[in-house]
Protein backbone atom coordinates (compact mmCIF):
# COMPACT_ATOMS: atom_id res chain seq x y z
CA UNK A 1 0.00 0.00 0.00
CA UNK A 2 1.61 3.24 -1.18
CA UNK A 3 0.64 6.77 -0.09
CA UNK A 4 1.94 10.27 -0.54
CA UNK A 5 1.74 10.97 3.19
CA UNK A 6 1.29 8.67 6.19
CA UNK A 7 0.62 10.22 9.59
CA UNK A 8 1.45 8.15 12.66
CA UNK A 9 -1.00 9.16 15.42
CA UNK A 10 -4.42 10.83 15.23
CA UNK A 11 -4.39 13.43 17.99
CA UNK A 12 -4.95 17.14 17.28
CA UNK A 13 -1.55 17.17 15.61
CA UNK A 14 -2.05 14.03 13.53
CA UNK A 15 -5.63 14.35 12.32
CA UNK A 16 -5.28 18.05 11.47
CA UNK A 17 -2.09 17.24 9.54
CA UNK A 18 -3.88 14.47 7.63
CA UNK A 19 -6.80 16.74 6.70
CA UNK A 20 -4.54 19.56 5.49
CA UNK A 21 -2.50 17.04 3.49
CA UNK A 22 -5.65 15.74 1.84
CA UNK A 23 -6.82 19.29 1.07
CA UNK A 24 -3.51 19.85 -0.71
CA UNK A 25 -4.11 16.83 -2.93
CA UNK A 26 -1.96 14.23 -1.20
CA UNK A 27 -3.11 10.63 -0.97
CA UNK A 28 -3.13 10.33 2.81
CA UNK A 29 -3.43 7.67 5.49
CA UNK A 30 -3.46 7.94 9.27
CA UNK A 31 -2.44 5.19 11.70
CA UNK A 32 -4.03 4.99 15.17
CA UNK A 33 -3.68 2.29 17.83
CA UNK A 34 -6.59 3.46 20.02
CA UNK A 35 -9.30 6.03 19.23
CA UNK A 36 -9.32 8.77 16.62
CA UNK A 37 -8.62 12.13 18.20
CA UNK A 38 -5.85 10.82 20.46
CA UNK A 39 -5.43 11.88 24.06
CA UNK A 40 -6.78 15.41 23.52
CA UNK A 41 -10.22 14.42 22.30
CA UNK A 42 -10.56 11.21 24.30
CA UNK A 43 -8.63 11.76 27.54
CA UNK A 44 -7.44 15.34 27.66
CA UNK A 45 -8.55 18.73 26.37
CA UNK A 46 -12.18 17.99 25.59
CA UNK A 47 -13.47 15.61 28.29
CA UNK A 48 -11.67 17.55 31.03
CA UNK A 49 -13.51 20.69 29.92
CA UNK A 50 -16.78 18.76 30.21
CA UNK A 51 -15.88 17.82 33.80
CA UNK A 52 -14.91 21.41 34.58
CA UNK A 53 -18.19 22.73 33.15
CA UNK A 54 -20.15 20.39 35.41
CA UNK A 55 -18.12 21.65 38.37
CA UNK A 56 -18.75 25.25 37.36
CA UNK A 57 -22.51 24.70 37.06
CA UNK A 58 -22.51 22.98 40.46
CA UNK A 59 -20.68 25.99 41.93
CA UNK A 60 -23.30 28.32 40.48
CA UNK A 61 -26.10 26.23 41.95
CA UNK A 62 -24.48 26.24 45.38
CA UNK A 63 -24.37 30.07 45.28
CA UNK A 64 -27.65 30.67 43.50
CA UNK A 65 -28.90 32.89 46.35
CA UNK A 66 -26.22 35.45 45.42
CA UNK A 67 -28.15 35.99 42.16
CA UNK A 68 -31.48 36.55 43.90
CA UNK A 69 -32.66 33.00 43.18
CA UNK A 70 -33.61 30.00 45.26
CA UNK A 71 -32.79 26.32 44.79
CA UNK A 72 -33.28 23.51 47.28
CA UNK A 73 -31.57 20.14 47.71
CA UNK A 74 -28.82 20.94 45.23
CA UNK A 75 -26.54 17.94 44.87
CA UNK A 76 -24.32 16.21 42.35
CA UNK A 77 -24.22 12.74 40.82
CA UNK A 78 -20.50 12.04 40.42
CA UNK A 79 -20.97 9.06 38.12
CA UNK A 80 -23.37 11.01 35.91
CA UNK A 81 -20.82 13.83 35.66
CA UNK A 82 -18.15 11.35 34.55
CA UNK A 83 -20.60 9.74 32.09
CA UNK A 84 -21.40 13.12 30.52
CA UNK A 85 -17.70 13.77 30.04
CA UNK A 86 -17.21 10.40 28.33
CA UNK A 87 -20.23 11.04 26.08
CA UNK A 88 -18.76 14.37 25.00
CA UNK A 89 -15.44 12.67 24.19
CA UNK A 90 -17.13 9.91 22.21
CA UNK A 91 -19.09 12.45 20.22
CA UNK A 92 -15.96 14.39 19.34
CA UNK A 93 -14.13 11.20 18.31
CA UNK A 94 -17.04 10.34 15.98
CA UNK A 95 -16.68 13.84 14.56
CA UNK A 96 -13.07 13.07 13.63
CA UNK A 97 -14.22 9.82 12.00
CA UNK A 98 -16.60 11.89 9.86
CA UNK A 99 -13.79 14.29 8.92
CA UNK A 100 -11.59 11.38 7.84
CA UNK A 101 -14.33 10.10 5.52
CA UNK A 102 -15.15 13.56 4.23
CA UNK A 103 -11.51 14.17 3.31
CA UNK A 104 -11.00 10.66 1.88
CA UNK A 105 -8.28 9.78 4.37
CA UNK A 106 -7.61 6.08 4.95
CA UNK A 107 -7.71 5.18 8.66
CA UNK A 108 -5.42 2.26 9.52
CA UNK A 109 -6.12 0.70 12.92
CA UNK A 110 -3.12 -0.72 14.75
CA UNK A 111 0.33 0.04 16.18
CA UNK A 112 2.70 1.58 13.67
CA UNK A 113 6.45 0.95 13.64
CA UNK A 114 8.76 2.87 11.35
CA UNK A 115 11.09 1.09 8.96
CA UNK A 116 13.85 2.28 6.68
CA UNK A 117 12.93 3.12 3.11
CA UNK A 118 9.93 5.26 4.16
CA UNK A 119 7.89 2.29 5.29
CA UNK A 120 5.69 1.51 8.30
CA UNK A 121 4.68 -1.88 9.68
CA UNK A 122 1.22 -1.79 11.30
CA UNK A 123 0.31 -4.52 13.77
CA UNK A 124 -3.47 -4.96 14.02
CA UNK A 125 -5.36 -6.11 17.12
CA UNK A 126 -5.32 -9.71 15.85
CA UNK A 127 -1.53 -9.62 15.48
CA UNK A 128 -1.51 -9.36 11.70
CA UNK A 129 1.29 -7.14 10.35
CA UNK A 130 0.82 -5.08 7.18
CA UNK A 131 3.47 -2.96 5.51
CA UNK A 132 2.69 0.50 4.13
CA UNK A 133 4.93 3.01 2.39
CA UNK A 134 4.79 6.72 1.62
CA UNK A 135 6.89 9.52 0.19
CA UNK A 136 6.56 11.33 3.51
CA UNK A 137 5.96 9.89 7.00
CA UNK A 138 4.92 12.27 9.78
CA UNK A 139 5.31 11.15 13.42
CA UNK A 140 2.60 12.54 15.70
CA UNK A 141 2.45 9.98 18.51
CA UNK A 142 2.03 12.47 21.36
CA UNK A 143 2.70 11.89 25.02
CA UNK A 144 1.34 10.41 28.24
CA UNK A 145 1.45 11.09 31.98
CA UNK A 146 5.02 11.04 33.31
CA UNK A 147 5.79 8.85 36.31
CA UNK A 148 8.18 9.84 39.08
CA UNK A 149 10.35 7.13 40.66
CA UNK A 150 9.06 8.24 44.07
CA UNK A 151 5.47 8.11 42.84
CA UNK A 152 4.80 4.94 40.80
CA UNK A 153 1.25 4.82 39.46
CA UNK A 154 -0.79 1.72 40.30
CA UNK A 155 -4.00 2.98 38.67
CA UNK A 156 -5.92 2.61 41.93
CA UNK A 157 -4.48 4.77 44.70
CA UNK A 158 -1.76 6.57 42.76
CA UNK A 159 -3.20 7.64 39.43
CA UNK A 160 -2.55 9.73 36.31
CA UNK A 161 -4.93 12.05 34.48
CA UNK A 162 -6.66 9.29 32.49
CA UNK A 163 -7.81 7.47 35.61
CA UNK A 164 -8.68 10.78 37.28
CA UNK A 165 -11.34 11.27 34.61
CA UNK A 166 -13.04 7.92 35.13
CA UNK A 167 -12.90 7.10 38.85
CA UNK A 168 -15.72 4.75 39.83
CA UNK A 169 -16.47 6.79 42.96
CA UNK A 170 -15.57 10.23 44.26
CA UNK A 171 -12.71 10.18 46.79
CA UNK A 172 -13.14 11.98 50.09
CA UNK A 173 -9.58 13.31 49.91
CA UNK A 174 -6.95 13.76 47.20
CA UNK A 175 -3.35 14.92 46.96
CA UNK A 176 -2.49 16.51 43.61
CA UNK A 177 1.25 16.42 42.89
CA UNK A 178 2.16 19.16 40.44
CA UNK A 179 0.33 22.42 39.74
CA UNK A 180 0.61 22.90 36.02
CA UNK A 181 -2.55 23.11 33.93
CA UNK A 182 -3.49 19.44 34.48
CA UNK A 183 -2.91 19.60 38.22
CA UNK A 184 -4.87 22.78 38.93
CA UNK A 185 -7.75 21.80 36.65
CA UNK A 186 -8.28 18.51 38.47
CA UNK A 187 -7.74 20.20 41.84
CA UNK A 188 -10.54 22.63 41.00
CA UNK A 189 -12.84 19.91 39.70
CA UNK A 190 -12.54 17.59 42.67
CA UNK A 191 -12.66 20.42 45.21
CA UNK A 192 -15.87 21.70 43.61
CA UNK A 193 -17.36 18.21 43.81
CA UNK A 194 -16.61 18.17 47.55
CA UNK A 195 -13.30 16.30 47.76
CA UNK A 196 -10.71 17.56 50.28
CA UNK A 197 -7.83 18.59 47.97
CA UNK A 198 -4.18 19.36 48.71
CA UNK A 199 -1.77 20.57 46.00
CA UNK A 200 1.93 19.77 46.41
CA UNK A 201 4.18 21.86 44.15
CA UNK A 202 7.98 21.65 43.96
CA UNK A 203 8.40 25.24 42.74
CA UNK A 204 7.87 28.41 44.86
CA UNK A 205 4.56 29.19 43.10
CA UNK A 206 1.67 27.18 41.70
CA UNK A 207 1.20 27.35 37.91
CA UNK A 208 4.95 28.12 37.87
CA UNK A 209 5.24 28.97 34.16
CA UNK A 210 2.89 31.92 34.61
CA UNK A 211 3.64 35.49 35.64
CA UNK A 212 4.15 35.66 39.41
CA UNK A 213 1.14 37.96 39.87
CA UNK A 214 -1.05 35.33 38.18
CA UNK A 215 0.35 32.56 40.37
CA UNK A 216 -0.27 34.53 43.55
CA UNK A 217 -3.86 35.34 42.53
CA UNK A 218 -4.52 31.68 41.68
CA UNK A 219 -3.19 30.59 45.06
CA UNK A 220 -5.41 33.14 46.83
CA UNK A 221 -8.47 31.97 44.88
CA UNK A 222 -7.74 28.31 45.54
CA UNK A 223 -7.19 28.83 49.27
CA UNK A 224 -10.43 30.84 49.41
CA UNK A 225 -12.27 27.87 47.90
CA UNK A 226 -10.76 25.46 50.44
CA UNK A 227 -7.89 23.94 48.45
CA UNK A 228 -4.73 23.49 50.52
CA UNK A 229 -1.57 24.61 48.73
CA UNK A 230 1.95 23.46 49.61
CA UNK A 231 4.72 25.11 47.55
CA UNK A 232 8.47 24.46 47.78
CA UNK A 233 7.45 20.89 48.57
CA UNK A 234 7.97 17.45 47.05
CA UNK A 235 6.51 13.99 47.59
CA UNK A 236 9.42 11.76 48.62
CA UNK A 237 7.51 8.49 48.96
CA UNK A 238 4.03 7.00 49.27
CA UNK A 239 2.77 4.12 51.38
CA UNK A 240 -0.28 2.48 49.78
CA UNK A 241 -0.50 -0.53 52.10
CA UNK A 242 -3.33 0.82 54.28
CA UNK A 243 -6.85 2.02 53.57
CA UNK A 244 -5.47 5.54 53.19
CA UNK A 245 -2.36 6.55 51.30
CA UNK A 246 0.39 8.05 53.41
CA UNK A 247 2.52 10.49 51.42
CA UNK A 248 5.78 11.74 52.89
CA UNK A 249 6.22 15.34 51.77
CA UNK A 250 9.49 17.23 52.08
CA UNK A 251 8.92 20.92 52.83
CA UNK A 252 11.15 23.86 53.73
CA UNK A 253 10.17 23.26 57.37
CA UNK A 254 10.85 19.53 57.38
CA UNK A 255 8.93 16.41 56.44
CA UNK A 256 5.17 16.00 56.75
CA UNK A 257 3.03 12.92 56.29
CA UNK A 258 -0.25 13.54 54.46
CA UNK A 259 -3.11 11.06 54.27
CA UNK A 260 -5.55 10.79 51.37
CA UNK A 261 -7.70 8.34 49.45
CA UNK A 262 -6.04 9.15 46.10
CA UNK A 263 -2.79 10.69 44.92
CA UNK A 264 -2.97 12.24 41.45
CA UNK A 265 0.41 12.56 39.75
CA UNK A 266 0.36 15.60 37.46
CA UNK A 267 4.08 16.20 37.05
CA UNK A 268 4.33 16.52 33.30
CA UNK A 269 4.42 14.22 30.32
CA UNK A 270 6.48 11.43 28.75
CA UNK A 271 6.65 11.25 24.96
CA UNK A 272 5.38 8.17 23.13
CA UNK A 273 8.56 7.43 21.18
CA UNK A 274 9.38 3.94 22.49
CA UNK A 275 9.15 0.96 20.13
CA UNK A 276 8.07 2.98 17.10
CA UNK A 277 11.25 2.25 15.16
CA UNK A 278 13.21 5.49 15.63
CA UNK A 279 16.43 3.59 16.34
CA UNK A 280 15.92 1.28 13.35
CA UNK A 281 15.54 4.23 11.00
CA UNK A 282 18.30 6.28 12.67
CA UNK A 283 16.16 9.24 13.74
CA UNK A 284 17.96 11.36 16.34
CA UNK A 285 16.37 12.12 19.71
CA UNK A 286 17.53 14.21 22.64
CA UNK A 287 16.07 14.25 26.16
CA UNK A 288 12.95 12.33 25.18
CA UNK A 289 12.25 14.49 22.11
CA UNK A 290 12.67 13.99 18.37
CA UNK A 291 14.95 16.67 16.93
CA UNK A 292 13.53 18.56 13.93
CA UNK A 293 14.23 21.71 11.94
CA UNK A 294 11.86 24.65 11.32
CA UNK A 295 9.86 22.52 8.88
CA UNK A 296 9.66 19.47 11.21
CA UNK A 297 12.05 17.37 9.15
CA UNK A 298 14.08 14.86 11.16
CA UNK A 299 17.68 14.03 10.29
CA UNK A 300 16.42 11.27 7.97
CA UNK A 301 14.90 12.52 4.67
CA UNK A 302 11.21 11.68 4.28
CA UNK A 303 10.57 11.39 8.03
CA UNK A 304 9.02 14.27 10.00
CA UNK A 305 7.78 14.82 13.56
CA UNK A 306 5.27 17.26 15.09
CA UNK A 307 3.54 17.90 18.40
CA UNK A 308 4.47 16.65 21.85
CA UNK A 309 7.27 14.39 20.55
CA UNK A 310 9.26 17.48 19.45
CA UNK A 311 10.94 20.13 21.65
CA UNK A 312 8.20 22.79 21.28
CA UNK A 313 5.39 23.49 23.79
CA UNK A 314 3.25 20.40 24.44
CA UNK A 315 -0.07 22.00 23.51
CA UNK A 316 -2.81 20.79 21.18
CA UNK A 317 -2.96 24.02 19.18
CA UNK A 318 0.80 23.96 18.72
CA UNK A 319 0.69 20.41 17.36
CA UNK A 320 -2.04 21.39 14.87
CA UNK A 321 -0.10 24.45 13.69
CA UNK A 322 3.10 22.42 13.32
CA UNK A 323 1.33 19.77 11.25
CA UNK A 324 -0.18 22.35 8.90
CA UNK A 325 3.20 24.08 8.50
CA UNK A 326 4.87 20.73 7.82
CA UNK A 327 2.54 19.59 5.02
CA UNK A 328 2.31 23.03 3.44
CA UNK A 329 6.11 23.04 3.21
CA UNK A 330 6.03 19.55 1.67
CA UNK A 331 3.50 20.87 -0.87
CA UNK A 332 5.84 23.70 -1.83
CA UNK A 333 3.64 26.50 -0.48
CA UNK A 334 5.18 29.65 0.95
CA UNK A 335 5.36 29.07 4.69
CA UNK A 336 6.90 30.84 7.65
CA UNK A 337 8.37 29.17 10.72
CA UNK A 338 6.06 29.22 13.74
CA UNK A 339 6.78 32.00 16.23
CA UNK A 340 7.05 30.08 19.48
CA UNK A 341 7.23 33.36 21.38
CA UNK A 342 3.61 34.06 20.48
CA UNK A 343 1.94 30.84 21.59
CA UNK A 344 -1.00 31.32 23.99
CA UNK A 345 -1.29 29.10 27.04
CA UNK A 346 -4.63 28.42 28.75
CA UNK A 347 -5.68 26.81 32.03
CA UNK A 348 -9.37 26.07 32.45
CA UNK A 349 -9.84 25.91 36.21
CA UNK A 350 -11.90 28.56 37.97
CA UNK A 351 -10.56 31.20 37.76
CA UNK A 352 -9.24 30.60 34.24
CA UNK A 353 -5.72 31.61 33.24
CA UNK A 354 -4.59 32.75 29.80
CA UNK A 355 -1.25 34.21 28.78
CA UNK A 356 1.01 34.94 25.84
CA UNK A 357 4.49 36.40 25.50
CA UNK A 358 6.93 37.42 28.20
CA UNK A 359 6.25 37.55 31.91
CA UNK A 360 7.33 40.70 33.74
CA UNK A 361 10.41 38.94 35.13
CA UNK A 362 11.40 37.55 31.72
CA UNK A 363 11.02 40.96 30.08
CA UNK A 364 13.35 42.50 32.67
CA UNK A 365 15.82 39.62 32.31
CA UNK A 366 15.96 40.28 28.56
CA UNK A 367 16.89 43.90 29.20
CA UNK A 368 13.66 45.63 28.24
CA UNK A 369 12.65 48.88 29.87
CA UNK A 370 8.96 48.21 30.33
CA UNK A 371 5.57 49.72 30.97
CA UNK A 372 3.19 47.51 32.98
CA UNK A 373 -0.56 47.97 33.21
CA UNK A 374 -3.10 46.08 35.27
CA UNK A 375 -6.88 46.21 35.44
CA UNK A 376 -8.83 44.22 38.06
CA UNK A 377 -12.14 42.60 37.18
CA UNK A 378 -13.48 44.01 40.45
CA UNK A 379 -13.64 47.32 38.53
CA UNK A 380 -15.40 45.74 35.54
CA UNK A 381 -19.15 46.31 35.30
CA UNK A 382 -19.64 43.10 33.30
CA UNK A 383 -17.64 41.01 35.78
CA UNK A 384 -19.49 42.46 38.76
CA UNK A 385 -22.87 41.89 37.11
CA UNK A 386 -21.89 38.30 36.28
CA UNK A 387 -20.75 37.66 39.85
CA UNK A 388 -17.17 36.96 38.73
CA UNK A 389 -15.10 39.89 40.02
CA UNK A 390 -11.95 37.90 40.89
CA UNK A 391 -8.84 38.31 38.76
CA UNK A 392 -7.29 40.87 36.44
CA UNK A 393 -5.63 41.57 33.09
CA UNK A 394 -1.93 42.46 33.10
CA UNK A 395 -0.10 43.83 30.07
CA UNK A 396 3.61 44.47 29.49
CA UNK A 397 4.97 46.85 26.83
CA UNK A 398 8.43 47.87 25.67
CA UNK A 399 8.75 51.51 26.73
CA UNK A 400 10.89 52.52 23.73
CA UNK A 401 8.87 51.19 20.79
CA UNK A 402 5.51 50.30 22.32
CA UNK A 403 5.89 46.60 21.43
CA UNK A 404 3.38 44.39 23.25
CA UNK A 405 5.73 42.03 25.07
CA UNK A 406 3.25 40.04 27.15
CA UNK A 407 -0.34 39.67 28.27
CA UNK A 408 -1.48 37.72 31.33
CA UNK A 409 -5.06 37.19 32.46
CA UNK A 410 -6.81 35.43 35.29
CA UNK A 411 -10.59 35.42 35.70
CA UNK A 412 -13.83 34.22 34.16
CA UNK A 413 -13.69 33.55 30.43
CA UNK A 414 -10.15 34.82 29.88
CA UNK A 415 -9.23 31.80 27.72
CA UNK A 416 -11.61 33.26 25.13
CA UNK A 417 -10.08 36.74 25.47
CA UNK A 418 -6.38 35.99 24.99
CA UNK A 419 -6.67 35.77 21.18
CA UNK A 420 -6.85 39.58 20.99
CA UNK A 421 -3.32 39.80 22.37
CA UNK A 422 -2.06 36.95 20.15
CA UNK A 423 -3.36 38.56 16.96
CA UNK A 424 -2.22 42.04 18.02
CA UNK A 425 1.30 40.78 18.73
CA UNK A 426 1.36 38.93 15.39
CA UNK A 427 0.47 42.22 13.67
CA UNK A 428 3.06 44.12 15.75
CA UNK A 429 0.33 46.30 17.22
CA UNK A 430 1.44 48.96 19.71
CA UNK A 431 -0.20 49.92 22.97
CA UNK A 432 -1.49 53.19 21.51
CA UNK A 433 -3.24 51.30 18.71
CA UNK A 434 -5.01 49.07 21.26
CA UNK A 435 -6.11 52.20 23.14
CA UNK A 436 -7.61 53.69 19.98
CA UNK A 437 -9.42 50.46 19.03
CA UNK A 438 -12.89 50.95 20.54
CA UNK A 439 -13.85 48.01 22.78
CA UNK A 440 -17.51 47.17 23.47
CA UNK A 441 -19.06 47.98 26.85
CA UNK A 442 -19.93 46.26 29.07
CA UNK A 443 -17.67 43.28 28.35
CA UNK A 444 -14.91 41.36 30.04
CA UNK A 445 -12.68 42.11 27.03
CA UNK A 446 -12.66 45.86 27.64
CA UNK A 447 -10.42 45.06 30.62
CA UNK A 448 -7.66 44.55 28.05
CA UNK A 449 -8.05 48.13 26.82
CA UNK A 450 -8.23 49.38 30.42
CA UNK A 451 -5.04 47.51 31.36
CA UNK A 452 -3.25 49.05 28.36
CA UNK A 453 -4.57 52.45 29.41
CA UNK A 454 -3.16 51.85 32.89
CA UNK A 455 0.27 51.11 31.39
CA UNK A 456 0.17 54.50 29.64
CA UNK A 457 -1.32 56.42 32.59
CA UNK A 458 -4.62 56.94 30.76
CA UNK A 459 -6.85 54.54 32.67
CA UNK A 460 -10.40 55.84 33.24
CA UNK A 461 -12.07 53.36 35.56
CA UNK A 462 -9.46 53.02 38.32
Amino acid sequence: MKYDIIVLGSGPGGYVTAIRASQLGFKTAIIEKESLGGVCLNWGCIPTKALLKSAQVFEYLKHVDEYGLKAEAVDKDFNAVVKRSRNVAEGMSKGVQFLMKKNKIDVIDGFGKLKTGKKVDVTAADGKVTEYSADHIIIATGARSRELPSLPQDGKKVIGYRKAMTLESQPESMIVVGSGAIGVEFAYFYNSMGTDVTIVEYMPNIVPVEDKDISKQMERSFKKSGIKVMTNSSVESVDTSGDKIKATVKTSKGEKVLEADIVLSAVGIKTNIENIGLEDVGIITDRDKILVNDWYQTNIPGYYAIGDVTPGPALAHVASAEGITCVERIAGLHTEPIDYGNIPGCTYATPEIASVGLTEDKAKEQGYKIKVGKFPFSASGKAKAAGTPDGFVKVIFDEKYGEWLGCHMIGAGVTDMIAEAVVARKLETTGHEILKAVHPHPTMSEAVMEAVADAYDEVIHL
